[in-house]
């Protein structure tokens, strides 16, 4: 029985699609700059191998769907004792085979062939937008690694092999990748991404191994910024695009990334809703090129906007661990596993590098 159905001419023009918003004549026109950027490539491969391949894949078999932790490990009976299947270890090897360098064919004819390739280089970025990228870099391997993991728990692996491999998973993929930009004139090799990568994987691996649990989530949540200015609007268009896909992967002004933590696993002793979590966030605002705000506009004219601070913004919010909430349906385990990637628009109180606080109501 099947949950998912695809007819092939749907999934074409998805693929067809989805390769338009990849090319370069679409994303470098609106916004030559922060596309430039490791992470906006690295996220965007990495929603290509989610949309093309596990999604197609796994609507051929109900169980997969039924008792994979996905994106937010959530154990139960059956995939704690699922036994070793040779036949789902073979496709789920088949998956990450196909997925993984699926995507970075296209990756690299979509973008890299149109710069030339030089030797291998290194390229130090470690200063620019605060960071966001790079904590976006983390937040990729540990997500692919939650995926990865969650596929061989699902083929029957014990689950310290498991969380190594699939936790490895992320950090591997985003090499490659870092490979590429070494090897291309318009990037380079670096090696704070590379740090960024490991600590991903890392957090995820190291909380497998010792507590068989992610009880601290590494979380992405975005809301559209409105820059208020026609020329903050009009530069902002030209660096992250205009759409919002493109602001949600390139806007780092409006990203915000947080370490989720499940209260109920640290204090089992107590009261609290298992679901409960406290999640402490970072973003920045004000960021209007890479390492300043400086740039040249579309009639050559050079603009500068020392007036505009550029902060890093540091947030404490209440969250929901979805895979928490008690529910005997399968799409909602899976439906909730998926979420769980993703902050809980919530309260928060933000303090900025400059001193200021604010409190939100609501906050995405």
């Amino acid at each position: 029985m099947k949950i998912l159905n695809f007819q092939n001419a749907n999934l074409l023009q998805t693929i067809k699609r989805i390769f338009v918003f990849m090319s370069p004549a679409t994303l470098l026109l609106s916004s030559p700059v922060a596309s430039h950027t490791s992470s906006f490539r690295i996220k965007l491969s990495f929603f290509l191998f989610i949309i093309l391949f596990p999604v197609s894949i796994l609507a051929q078999d109900t169980n997969f769907v039924t008792v994979s932790p996905g994106l937010g490990i959530k154990r139960n009976a059956t995939n704690l004792h699922s036994p070793v299947n040779k036949n789902r270890q073979w496709l789920i090897a088949g998956i990450n085979v196909i997925g993984y360098g699926s995507s970075l064919i296209i990756l690299n004819n979509t973008w890299y062939k149109n710069y030339p390739h030089t030797s291998f280089h290194t390229f130090n970025d470690s200063k620019e937008w605060l960071q966001v990228d790079k904590v976006g870099h983390a937040w990729t391997a540990y997500t692919t690694g939650r995926l990865s993991t969650g596929m061989w728990r699902w083929a029957g692996l014990p689950q310290k092999k498991a969380a190594i491999i699939g936790g490895l998973s992320g950090a591997a993929y985003q090499t490659v990748i870092e490979f590429l930009d070494a090897h291309s004139s318009q990037w380079g090799w670096s090696w704070a991404d590379i740090g960024a990568n490991l600590f991903g994987s890392g957090l995820f691996i190291s909380q497998e191994l010792s507590w068989q649990e992610q009880r601290i989530q590494f979380k992405f949540s975005f809301h559209h910024k409105d820059y208020g200015e026609t020329q903050l609007n009009e530069r902002a268009d030209n660096l992250f695009g205009k759409s919002w896909y493109e602001r949600m992967l390139k806007d780092y002004n409006a990203q915000t990334y947080w370490l989720s933590a499940n209260l109920k696993s640290f204090f089992k002793q107590g009261n609290l809703p298992e679901w409960l979590n406290v999640s402490v966030g970072y973003g920045a605002d004000g960021l209007l090129g890479g390492f300043k705000n400086e740039w040249v506009d579309q009639l050559g004219n050079n603009v500068t906007r020392y007036d505009i601070p550029r902060k890093r913004q540091f947030y404490l919010s209440p969250d929901i661990d979805f895979t928490k909430i008690k529910t005997k349906s399968k799409f909602l385990k899976t439906t909730f596993s998926f979420f769980n990637s993703f902050k809980c628009p919530a309260p928060a109180l933000m303090i900025d590098s400059k001193g200021k606080m604010r409190a939100y109501v609501l906050y995405f």
